[in-house]
């Protein structure tokens, strides 16, 4: 992404209804691989102790010295579903292949899982190794995770056998194998396609190495430490991106060394990652838009200064694993140029000078995966058929194509009405999947989306509305997956806390992670709206299965009554009034209660009862720099903002649209009770021309409300 600057462990306020517990159980943690491993961050529960050791076996008929410990941590919860993370740490003799089984003591079920496969019988429970983590050396840990369902109570389990021995507390005598182990099955050598599909799911380390300034630390967020690695690879993350800005870095011509300590931090986090069992990836990042767009009208110094800095990161890097993986740069961008004829020659020279000096620098780098953008990392046609032809020319089957995809942008960052993920919004993430499976997976090359997320999160994740985030997020895991594209969520620090390893919206990320491996159903909104001025009348909305069966609706642990409660006539689901009345209790604005859709896979779809009435603005006198309206929200919440001269043209940014962009022209604040409009806004409106805005709310209200500009000072009345 752009060198924005987001700052970790900052989130807003959470979503409405979204409260979330965690819990943890930790088991016999002992002897694990490094003393970071596994260390939770703050939940609200207390923590389980209970030590123990399990029998692990051998292949053979030799028997072998036994224990282990297990971590079992609930990630997030919500009311009829969960997330856990589970690590197995092997202390005794390496094993290769592994059977965990445990029986839940209060009739969880397990919905999905990553990293593992799993089989229910009832209440017990038998988690398999997948053939990539088959082998576990001794001291050495693997994980998985899963989402599961729960009624009643969500008691940890708390007892674990391994290949069929139960823990005991150390390293226990030996025992002869029950059973014959799976055989391990990692991708085949030299097989581009499997490995990039090994690395799904993946994380971006954002606004970190690649921060623009004097270190790591220099746009907000901590330093990286081993346990952020360790606590995001418990999440089910298989691979890591760690975009790295070397500008601040560099000696001068002509061999621009590479600060040595820069350099030795670089090859410290991704050891560490490494160590963690991440495929890495690692990159010339926000240099792209600091110097090397500069090559149109100077060609050889950037030339030779990119080359320079491939050729130490070959040389420092030629020993490392062949799960590190090189990116040639981030996002490649010209000025200057000509247009695209010479842009698409001069990334071509980027991306074969970069394959050549990796090449050859011998080593793991003769074959190591590299990774290589199409201009702008853009899925447009052109720019993917200028990609196909540097492939073509290079004819390497270690290569692998990426580009980045932040979504339809009106709906991106909420402008031009794009407020819902409708069929536009969603026709754009198929056709540009499309044009990309097309180009490279479907002729057996495979495509990382390197990034991956909403621009209007470079404000706040509450630029787009929650249940419209999640429809966008669901389809996109969905999509993504079924044309074979490994996806590598973008990060800043907003989404997974650097120290508290907490999600910011664990809402959000049980949704991202569901869309691993199934679909979920949804509905056409998530808020159901009741009008504290009017009598309550039954409400219907719109379920979206996507492929699942809707199973019912629940409040807490209490299932609401088909035919009473609610009625189900196709996909239309209709709550009645007489439950909308007992659900509204004293009809305190906002909301009142919360119900979860419950269907046959994924997460349950939230929805918020909520008591408004129509929001009332106030007269208001301020500056460009410094205007708000006084604001009863009355329990709704703001959508969008039009703005109009009084001869019905356009005002403020984007004249093309009379719908202004959220956050960046006007900016709701409930717990003030007012709507600020910016200096951005005032910028691009004339002066002493009145401004007709409305407000368009959630609920389905518009209101009027007119601002005139004199100079810096500004006048707003009721319309």
């Amino acid at each position: 992404m752009g060198a924005t600057c987001a700052f970790a462990d900052a989130p807003l306020a959470p979503p409405i209804g979204g409260i979330f517990s965690a819990r943890s159980v930790m088991i016999g943690i002992r002897g694990t691989t490094r003393q970071t491993r596994w260390r939770a961050g703050a939940f609200t529960s207390a923590v389980t102790m209970l030590l123990a050791a399990v029998g692990v076996l051998v292949s053979g008929t030799a028997q072998a010295a036994a224990g282990c410990a297990v971590t079992y941590q609930v990630s997030n919860q919500w009311q009829d579903g969960f997330g856990a993370n589970v690590g197995i740490t092997n202390l005794g003799d390496a094993i290769n292949g592994w059977r965990l089984t445990w029986t839940f003591p209060s009739g969880q079920r397990v919905t999905q899982v990553w990293n593992a496969t799993v089989t229910s019988s009832g209440n017990d429970v038998t988690a398999a190794n997948v053939g990539y983590n088959a082998a576990i050396a001794t001291n050495a840990t693997v994980s998985f995770g899963f989402n599961g369902s729960w009624s009643g109570a969500n008691t940890n389990p708390t007892s674990f056998a391994l290949n069929g021995v139960t823990c005991t507390g150390g390293v226990g005598p030996t025992t002869a194998p029950p059973t014959t182990p799976p055989p391990t099955t990692p991708p085949p050598a030299g097989n581009a396609m499997a490995a990039v599909a090994d690395m799904q799911p993946g994380w971006n380390l954002g606004n970190s190495l690649d921060a623009v300034g004097a270190d790591e630390t220099a746009w907000g967020n901590p330093r990286i430490t081993e346990a952020l690695l360790d606590n995001v690879r418990a999440q089910g993350f298989k691979s890591i991106r760690i975009p790295v800005t070397w500008s601040a870095h560099l000696g001068g011509a002509p061999s621009y060394p590479i600060e040595a300590a820069y350099l030795n931090r670089v090859k410290e986090v991704v050891d560490w990652a490494l160590a963690d069992g991440f495929y890495v990836m690692i990159n010339i990042h926000h240099d792209s838009w600091q110097w090397i767009n500069t090559m149109p009208t100077d060609r050889t110094n950037v030339l030779a200064k990119y080359n320079a800095i491939w050729t130490q990161l070959s040389n420092a890097f030629r020993g490392s694993s062949s799960k590190l993986v090189f990116e040639s740069v981030n996002e490649p961008q010209f000025t200057g140029s000509s247009g695209d004829a010479q842009n698409a020659t001069l990334l071509n020279e980027l991306n074969t000078s970069f394959h050549r000096i990796v090449r050859a620098s011998g080593g793991n780098n003769a074959t190591r995966l590299l990774v290589l953008p199409t201009l702008h990392t853009s899925s447009d046609q052109a720019r993917l058929d200028e990609l196909v032809a540097t492939f073509n020319a290079l004819n390497d089957p270690n290569l692998i194509a990426t580009v980045h995809y932040y979504g339809y942008w009106p709906f991106s960052v909420n402008v031009a009405g794009g407020t819902h993920f409708d069929a536009t919004t969603q026709k754009d993430l198929t056709d540009s999947f499309d044009r990309v499976y097309n180009a490279f997976v479907a002729k057996g090359i495979p495509v990382i989306v390197g990034e991956y997320g909403l621009l209007g999160f470079d404000r706040h994740t509450g630029t787009i509305e929650q249940g419209e985030k999640l429809k966008f997020f669901e389809y996109f895991g969905y999509y993504a997956r079924t044309k074979k594209l490994t996806t590598m969520l973008w990060d800043n620090g907003q989404h997974f806390g650097r120290t508290s390893f907490q999600w910011s919206d664990p809402e959000l990320i049980a949704q991202i992670k569901s869309s691993w491996s199934t679909r979920s159903g949804t509905a056409s909104s998530d808020l159901v709206f009741n009008a504290k001025a009017s009598a309550i009348t039954a409400k219907t909305i719109t379920l979206n299965p996507n492929g699942t069966t809707f199973q019912g609706l629940r409040q807490g642990n209490t299932d609401l009554v088909r035919g009473t409660d609610y009625t189900v006539s196709g996909n239309q689901l209709t709550l009645t009034a007489a439950a909308l009345t007992r659900l509204t209790g004293s009809r305190a604005y906002g909301v009142n209660a919360t119900l979860h859709a419950r269907f046959s896979a994924g997460v349950p779809w939230r929805l918020n009862i909520i008591t408004y009435d129509r929001p009332i603005l106030s007269n208001a006198t301020g500056t460009t720099s410094s205007f708000a309206i006084p604001t009863q929200f009355r329990g709704d919440q703001l959508a969008t903002m039009e703005a109009k001269y009084a001869d019905g043209s356009n005002a403020g940014p984007h004249d093309w649209t009379s719908f202004k962009e959220f956050d960046v022209t006007f900016k709701p604040n409930y717990t003030g009770n007012s709507i600020a409009l910016t200096s951005d806004f005032f910028a691009a409106v004339n002066d002493n021309a009145p401004v007709t805005l409305t407000f368009h709310f959630w609920s389905g209200e518009k209101v009027t409300y007119k601002v005139t500009r004199s100079g810096s000072n500004v006048t707003g009345t009721t319309a």
